[in-house]
């Protein structure tokens, strides 16, 4: 059984029994940035057993992709790894231990074929329900041990589900055990846990445990350590020795690749097989990162995006130290691991294009410090003397300036015996933070949430969805970075009940308009969110005064509101577009939804060519002429992720979520979790237009667009542009391209004319007069000749003429060119080994003029500044050659 087909035998075996077939969730749990990673197979059921959402089934079963970062620095022994799959079976509220313990066994035992006396179980300490149904699907009493919370305790965090669980564990054999009293908590490698069935029945919240709402199996096999099992198993292994991930088709095609690439050989020596599986396994994880479909992360220095460079160059370094891999390497393994997985994962050859163009430059990125940077980390080693520390100055410095991570400083030092300061490195790396966010505001921002905070107010209610206008009480004023019970003209903040007023969001800017009390009147300019739940109006009070307790009008302009919803659904259109067109590895990657612009950011590796950007475009104005509906619903957040609906990591979500969709039919045109503010219909938008199309870095391109009046007003200025030059080009629209066609041929014919004058201004009989003003210097005919030329092309043909008229010497030529003086300088082949060298002559000439300049011994250019000057610059070249005769050559008779 391959590791496809176990996957398959697992999914249908539970299907068998009542059991949905769901998909893993994203590795990057949408809609939820206090959790790095999916690091384990019931992160995305984690609402149904607390009973904040309903299943979609009572019992579901799924092969999870998981990442721990808990594991990095371990990976290179036989046992951890980052990325993992674990195959899990659920049960909410359904059935329990009695039928978990048996289906367990059935699986393992008839269709995994595992032999009986292979196999050990636990449970937990009090659990006699578990201990007896052990016993009685046939597992001897010698072969069940009972632990405590340490060994078998689940918890899925310090907060959340939790409950006594059960293990099955594979006996490799005495011979790779601990002694005679070895037993599966033992920290050796005779027994290996292959499932865990965790009986989900409280909720922990940090300090005691309460029942949950119903009874709950979490199940949890991992797939690469059956797949080691099933391999120890096969016919032909030797039993002498134990099996580990390594050895299985899940790795054996990347370790034959690295083998290919290095020159060594897995298996002959440990440290090489150490570094062969650290790539290896960095390698694979690293490709299913960037190559999430769903939740694609990129390299950067922030949390997601650093595990994933911190992963890259850990690969790098053991690649280039440790197995002598020269040539950039990554950007091949993904290749390997792609052809490897994508039997399961067709997804992978869809996005192995984008993740080698990802990983290829961040690979030279790093390639390009690597060697000074450890040039460097070896220095300070070598300074420490007696002291086994390195500061947390120089790790900063090694981080900063060469891009070490920590945890690869740490790594390097301890093979020299030397700890790190990380207590002082994270010293300087908040100071760093600190100089970032005093520059960004942040510190600011911080002050402005204890501030608002500190008014007492609990929420402000949005009513912006429904209408423009509202009459609500104020509750707040600020000026001058106090609360205030009232304040007259100038500039403020006022907090209100109840606003139509939309804050700034999901890249939507705040909206601006007026609030009109009984005593004044204030423009609010902006509208933000502030301590997370208040929204503060921000603007300047333009008549009479705005007093807490005041019953106000709060009125949102419609022309700056309407303005923004058309672009905010444009940018719905364009991200679902570029999607159809580019491919589903596009993901939006921030944006900026203003009343006079749009600016979409999304993930894709190449420039967007004109013909796509043109086929983009035209999907979008199709759907707005279709004038389909641009429906708003709120659902649950689980619900919405299994209708496929996109969601943006970094954002957010609550249990209940806003769900835009354009076209409500299935399959829709655009489905995203949003809260900002639409149009009714596409129609509304009136008609997209993309200025703009860049790259804002590795892997990240920028669309620039407008739509409605932006859009109208952007077409109408290009028409008045194309009139004018329809005036001054004197031909009309319909034939403009073949009038302009014309006029850059008639350029040219005229550009290839004046180069003819140019050189005939240069030609022979008028080079003879020049070259007949020579004087003899030492034996040598030396040139100094200032000329009326137009332009530097002509001062060079004329340099050429006057080689062919005096075919040995020295010639300088000058002319004033636009205002400034320019030199050329010119030795013929038989005088550079008597001592003179054109570019050595040209710099002593230019600097008379305040220039400079140089070239090759036979010819060179420069220029001055000082015009007045090109007299005396010419004056010293006869003095100049006689020096260099003198200085470095044999003189003539």
């Amino acid at each position: 059984m391959n590791t496809h087909e176990l996957r398959e035998a697992f999914l249908r075996f539970f299907e068998e029994r009542g059991h949905r077939r769901v998909t893993g969730a994203p590795i990057v749990p949408p809609g939820d940035p206090t959790l790095l990673f999916t690091s384990a197979g019931m992160v995305q059921f984690k609402p149904y057993f607390m009973g904040q959402s309903k299943p979609p089934h009572n019992r579901l079963a799924s092969v999870q992709r998981c990442f721990r970062t808990t594991d990095i620095e371990m990976v290179g022994d036989t046992k951890h790894l980052t990325f993992f799959e674990m195959l899990g079976n659920f049960s909410i509220g359904d059935y329990f231990k009695a039928e978990m313990v048996p289906w367990a066994w059935e699986f393992v035992t008839e269709v995994l074929k595992l032999p009986e006396e292979r196999l050990w179980a636990s449970a937990y300490l009090d659990d006699d329900e578990a201990y007896e149904l052990w016993r009685k699907v046939g597992v001897p009493e010698e072969r069940i041990r009972r632990y405590g919370e340490d060994e078998n305790y689940w918890f899925s965090g310090d907060n959340g589900p939790c409950g006594p669980c059960s293990e099955i564990y594979y006996d490799f054999g005495e011979q790779f055990g601990c002694g005679p009293a070895c037993e599966p908590s033992h920290e050796c490698g005779r027994f290996l846990e292959i499932w865990n069935l965790v009986f989900m029945s409280y909720n922990c919240d940090g300090e005691k445990r309460t029942p949950l709402p119903s009874k709950n199996i979490d199940t949890g096999s991992g797939l690469e350590r059956v797949a080691t099992v099933l391999l120890f198993e096969s016919e032909g292994w030797d039993k002498n020795r134990l099996a580990s991930p390594y050895d299985t088709e899940l790795f054996a095609p990347i370790i034959r690749r690295i083998e290919e690439l290095s020159g060594k050989k897995y298996g002959e020596y440990e440290k090489t097989d150490r570094a062969m599986r650290i790539v290896a396994e960095h390698s694979r994880a690293v490709t299913f990162l960037i190559g999430d479909e769903r939740m694609p992360v990129l390299p950067s220095n922030e949390e997601r995006g650093y595990v994933v460079r911190r992963m890259l160059r850990r690969a790098v370094y053991v690649g280039r130290r440790q197995l002598g891999i020269e040539e950039p390497f990554v950007a091949e393994m993904v290749d390997t691991v792609s052809g490897a997985m994508s039997a399961s994962y067709p997804e992978l050859e869809r996005t192995r294009g984008f993740v080698k163009e990802i990983v290829g430059p961040e690979e030279q990125r790093f390639d390009a410090t690597l060697s000074r940077g450890l040039e460097m980390l070896e220095s300070l080693i070598g300074k420490k003397g007696a002291r086994k520390e390195l500061s947390g100055a120089d790790a900063f410095l090694l981080h900063d300036t060469y891009g070490f991570p920590i945890e690869l400083t740490r790594e390097i030092a301890a093979a020299q015996g030397l700890i790190v300061d990380e207590a002082g490195f994270e010293v300087e790396m908040e100071q760093q933070r600190e100089r970032a966010r005093a520059g960004a505001g942040g510190a600011g921002a911080v002050l402005a949430d204890v501030l608002y905070g500190s008014l007492g107010l609990d929420r402000t209610e949005f009513s912006g969805y429904d209408g423009l206008e509202a009459r609500t009480p104020v509750v707040g004023v600020v000026t001058d970075g106090r609360a205030q019970v009232q304040t007259e003209e100038g500039a403020t903040e006022v907090l209100l009940a109840r606003t139509p007023f939309y804050a700034e969001g999901g890249g939507q800017v705040g909206d601006r308009g007026e609030i009109i009390g009984p005593n004044g009147r204030m423009v609010v300019e902006d509208t933000q969110r502030v301590a997370e739940r208040l929204i503060v109006h921000r603007g300047c009070v333009v008549e009479g005064r705005i007093a807490v307790g005041d019953e106000v009008t709060a009125r949102v302009d419609p022309g700056q509101r309407a303005d923004t919803m058309r672009n905010h659904t444009a940018t719905h259109l364009l991200h679902a577009a570029l999607r159809k067109v580019l491919g589903m590895h596009v993901k939006q990657a921030g944006s900026l939804v203003a009343p006079d612009r749009l600016r979409f950011d999304f993930t894709h590796t190449e420039p967007v060519v004109a013909g796509q950007l043109a086929e983009v475009e035209g999907l979008v104005n199709g759907k707005v002429r279709q004038n389909l509906p641009v429906h708003t619903r709120l659902t649950s957040f689980d619900e919405a992720m299994s209708e496929g609906v996109l969601a943006f990591f970094g954002e957010k979500y609550g249990e209940e979520v806003r769900v835009v969709e354009v076209n409500t039919v299935v399959p829709r045109f655009s489905a995203e979790l949003c809260g900002g503010t639409h149009c009714k219909r596409t129609g509304d938008v009136g008609i997209v237009v993309i200025t703009a199309e860049s790259s804002i870095g590795a892997g990240m391109r920028r669309i620039e667009a407008l739509s409605g009046r932006g859009a109208e007003e952007y077409v109408r200025a290009l028409r008045a542009d194309v009139d004018e030059m329809s005036r001054r080009l004197g031909a009309p629209r319909e034939s403009l391209i073949v009038r302009l066609d014309a006029w850059t041929a008639e350029r040219e014919s005229q550009r290839k004319q004046i180069e003819r004058l140019q050189r005939s201004l240069s030609s022979a009989p008028k080079m003879e007069e020049v070259v007949a003003g020579a004087v003899d210097v030492d034996g040598v005919k030396v040139v100094a000749s200032q000329m009326d030329l137009p332009s530097l092309d002509a001062l060079r043909y004329s340099a050429d003429a006057v080689r062919k008229t005096m075919p040995s010497g020295v010639a300088v030529l000058g002319s004033v060119i636009d205002g400034r003086p320019q030199f050329v300088a010119i030795v013929s082949g038989d005088v550079i080994p008597k001592g003179p060298k054109a570019g050595e002559i040209l710099k002593r000439v230019a600097a008379v003029a305040g220039g400079g300049g140089g070239g090759r011994p036979e010819m060179a250019q420069g220029g001055g500044k000082d015009a007045s000057k090109i007299g005396a610059a010419l004056a010293i070249v006869p003095e100049a050659v006689r020096e260099m005769l003198s200085g470095n050559g044999p003189r003539s008779a």
